[in-house]
């Protein structure tokens, strides 16, 4: 079957919406059947603090599952869709805490990176999720 960057982005976001790991291995196994190769990691901090932690988990999380390998272009890539989602949550984040999770997939030469984060202070929390591709 094939499939392109909106299926392997709906994937993603589907592992950064999982509610625990769980869920996250049930997904994972569904997906391997489909030929898509998927991990999620979460996170939480203050988020001016936490782009760069927040960029190197993923790439950690994507070579450990095996979403990529070690190479400087596949890490780059997971690198790049993470900042360009990290951006399209950097205007109601910025100076507060994000806490959530990471949802990255592959199909081919077909990347995406989503985050799902609670954002806020105290208990007034907003949410954002932000969605990067690219193509390996």
């Amino acid at each position: 079957m094939e499939y392109g960057s909106k299926k392997v982005a709906a994937v993603a976001i589907k592992m950064a919406l999982a509610e625990n790991r769980e869920e996250e291995g049930r997904l994972k196994k569904e997906f391997a059947g489909d030929g898509i190769r998927a991990a999620a990691v979460d996170y939480g901090g203050e988020f001016i603090n936490s782009v760069q932690k927040i960029v190197e988990r993923a790439v950690v999380a994507a070579k450990r599952e095996g979403v990529i390998k070690e190479t400087h272009p596949e890490e780059g890539a997971v690198a790049g869709a993470t900042r360009e989602a990290l951006s399209q949550i950097m205007p109601k984040a910025l100076g507060l805490n994000v806490g959530g999770k990471i949802g990255i997939a592959r199909w081919h030469d077909h990347l995406s990176v989503a985050i799902f984060f609670g954002i806020g202070l105290l208990h007034l929390d907003e949410v954002g999720i932000g969605l990067g591709h690219r193509a390996v």
